[in-house]
């Protein structure tokens, strides 16, 4: 039978080889839920976009493992939901998700217009002149975001303007967007 004398020196010793046996490294403030840091110290989930104009989502996180979709747009927005060394689990805007390499990823924020024939307005204003219409999916570069309206772009189209914040996926509930 342990003493007291012996038990405290043994729990100790027990505390330290599961810290070096690979216990959580965090708990998250005001509970005792574990969160484990991500590799790349960015939040998730977070808004990227797609750098090349193809980009493989793989099944896992790496090159060995069979590749699911391939991405064929650039500049498509993807939400970041996990993360694993130098990979990504992304989401696309239909929820087809797939592991991606960091590389083929920027921080370019853009959107794609979910509403058909929206108008890009050159004021944030309903009433304002028309800069452009646009058909749903097209993706728009974001310059700014408030809680209503968002400046947008189009450079190759040599658009500029501003849609509303309802007509575009690639924004959290209660993001804005400051240049």
């Amino acid at each position: 039978m342990l003493t007291p004398r012996f038990l405290f020196p043994l729990t100790v010793l027990a505390l330290l080889l599961a810290s070096i046996a690979g216990a959580p490294s965090a708990i998250a403030q005001g509970n005792n839920e574990t969160v484990s840091p991500n590799p790349s110290g960015l939040p998730i989930p977070r808004w990227v976009s797609i750098r090349a104009g193809e980009v493989n989502l793989r099944t896992g996180p790496g090159a060995r493992y069979p590749i699911d979709w391939v991405l064929q747009r650039k500049s498509l927005p993807v939400e970041v939901v996990q993360e694993f060394e130098n990979w990504r689990k992304v989401r696309a805007r239909d929820n087809t998700e797939g592991w991606v390499h960091k590389s083929m990823l920027s921080g370019q924020r853009t959107a794609t217009v979910t509403v058909a024939h929206a108008r890009i307005l050159s004021e944030p204003e309903s009433r304002a002149p028309v800069a452009a219409f646009v058909e749903e999916g097209v993706t728009v570069m974001l310059e700014s975001c408030g809680t209503d309206w968002c400046d947008v772009a189009i450079p190759s189209h040599g658009v500029k303007g501003w849609i509303p914040r309802a007509a575009l996926w690639g924004l959290h509930d209660g993001e804005t967007l400051k240049r």
